[in-house]
């Protein structure tokens, strides 16, 4: 795939300012690197719902989300989209890929509201890698930490109840802007949020009553205030303590 920069009105420049050393991939790289970098990346522009690339598509580049969302996912052997990941505005995503040999999209990807990427190509970035060792060991050693942060999230999925699971993002939503208030926006339409805590939408709504029956929360449309953030803290803190002593 080639995705040749946007210009003029459609430039993300024109909307967005991006910081490419907040992405982990290049907060070790120096300043020559870092230049190289810069004049790799590529800009992408895409509508609400389409689709970007399915399983199977050559995975020759990886991405940075700089607005919107993209959600990946794969389909059942019943047919029924599975939400694997929500990326979100400063995150990555497919860079683990470059390392394959003749890799391949094991997901699919698809925007969530009109999303602006920037592309760059894993045969280029390996080529800085294999230029600095001590470059490529520390962006091993930061893929190694996403891997474990991946790792505990399948152990909460197998271990946690619906509720749990519900309460869990919740109460992480939640505590990323508590000092700001006690009140947040769901970062993606609830369908999506229930198929990535492996809940149907029904079940997920009705975790949503019970927990404002429970005097927990308060929901309206998709902005969630927190009420009872020890009562929520005690349902998401179980898989923890599962976690923990397993």
């Amino acid at each position: 795939m080639i995705f040749p920069p946007l210009t003029g009105e459609d430039s993300w420049r024109r909307m967005v300012y991006f910081d490419l050393k907040q992405c982990y991939l290049f907060a070790q790289l120096d300043d020559k690197q870092f230049t190289i970098v810069e004049k790799m990346a590529h800009e992408v522009k895409l509508r609400d719902g389409q689709l970007f690339f399915q399983v199977g598509d050559p995975a020759t580049h990886f991405f940075i989300v700089v607005k919107g969302q993209m959600k990946l996912t794969r389909l059942s052997m019943q047919g029924n989209e599975k939400v694997i990941e929500i990326i979100s505005p400063g995150q990555s995503f497919a860079e683990a890929l470059m390392f394959g040999e003749k890799p391949d999209y094991p997901v699919n990807a698809a925007a969530i509201g009109d999303t602006y990427l920037l592309s760059f190509e894993s045969g280029l970035f390996l080529k800085i890698l294999r230029g600095s060792v001590d470059t490529c060991f520390r962006l091993m050693a930061d893929m190694s930490h996403r891997l474990r942060s991946l790792i505990r999230e399948i152990d909460e999925l197998t271990l946690q109840s619906a509720s749990c699971r519900v309460a869990s993002y919740l109460w992480k939503s939640w505590d990323e802007g508590k000092a700001r208030s006690n009140a947040f926006e769901l970062k993606a339409p609830k369908g999506i949020i229930a198929s990535r805590l492996s809940v149907t939408p029904e079940t997920f709504s009705r975790i949503l009553h019970n927990f404002t029956d429970q005097g927990l929360i308060h929901v309206d449309g998709s902005r969630v205030e927190v009420l009872d953030d020890k009562a929520l803290h005690a349902f998401a803190d179980i898989t923890d303590q599962r976690v923990s002593s397993g």
